[in-house]
């Protein structure tokens, strides 16, 4: 098994030099189990976390799905819709989180902006590299909504490119399990769980960590990415912070 170790600024956080991630947040996070919608106090859970999180100085961008609103895939899929017109309705799922986040998180005193990849001047920001690492800067949470702007890209795909983009230190993929298994834990009880993992060592056992696209701009850039329950409190505060939990995905 792969002893890869995260990059030195990973571990070694300084004041003048604070952590920069990009975190991967699934629709289905703001909803009760087996419910769509937004539920209030799921959203203050993910908004709680990421304001613990930044308290350190680290600084957060959030990419959000929109799976709780509507999935384009599956409409598309019936026949009835174009999937071009399917994924562009899933990315204005995106907003709704996007913007319920924000308020949240700014509920809880955390500056916060929406930047949209689809042109939404009324509610969100258009999606600039400067503006939005100026907003980092500026210690306020980024929220990337809208995807890539593009149909037929999925959320995955959006957080890699956004995290290469935004030259973060780490992309943050927050799932409903404490890292990546060898089995479904939920199905398997033999299943063993992946301190870590090489990008060619997920992708040749078909772990179902991100889609092939986002693993492949992380592992060509060398972007290494960290799998981790997010649910479970003060989880994305130790991430940030350097501490080893859940499964880290890196070249090697």
């Amino acid at each position: 098994m792969s002893t890869a170790i995260a990059p030195a600024a990973l571990t070694q956080p300084t004041s003048e030099s604070p952590r920069r991630v990009v975190l991967k947040i699934s629709g289905e996070s703001f909803a009760q189990p087996g419910q769509l919608g937004i539920a209030p106090e799921e959203l203050m859970v993910i908004a709680g976390e990421i304001v613990a999180a930044t308290a350190s100085g680290a600084q957060v961008a959030v990419v959000v799905g929109g799976g709780n609103i509507i999935r384009g895939a599956q409409l598309a899929a019936k026949g009835n819709i174009n999937q071009s017109t399917a994924d562009y309705m899933g990315m204005l799922g995106t907003v709704i989180n996007g913007l319920a986040l924000k308020e949240a998180l700014e509920m809880l005193g955390r500056e916060a902006r929406v930047l949209s990849a689809i042109n939404l001047t009324a509610v969100a920001e258009p999606f600039i590299r400067g503006r939005a690492i100026r907003h980092l800067e500026k210690g306020r949470v980024v929220i990337l909504v809208a995807g890539t702007g593009n149909p037929f890209f999925t959320t995955d795909t959006c957080a890699s490119l956004r995290a290469i983009e935004l030259n973060a230190d780490v992309l943050l993929k927050a799932t409903k399990v404490d890292g990546i298994y060898t089995a479904d834990p939920k199905k398997d009880p033999n299943a063993k769980r992946y301190d870590t993992l090489t990008f060619a060592e997920a992708i040749e056992r078909q772990l179902g960590v991100m889609d092939l696209t986002a693993m492949t701009m992380c592992m060509e850039r060398n972007l290494p990415i960290c799998v981790f329950d997010f649910k479970t409190k003060g989880n994305i505060k130790r991430v940030v912070s350097g501490e080893r939990i859940g499964t880290w995905v890196s070249r090697g």
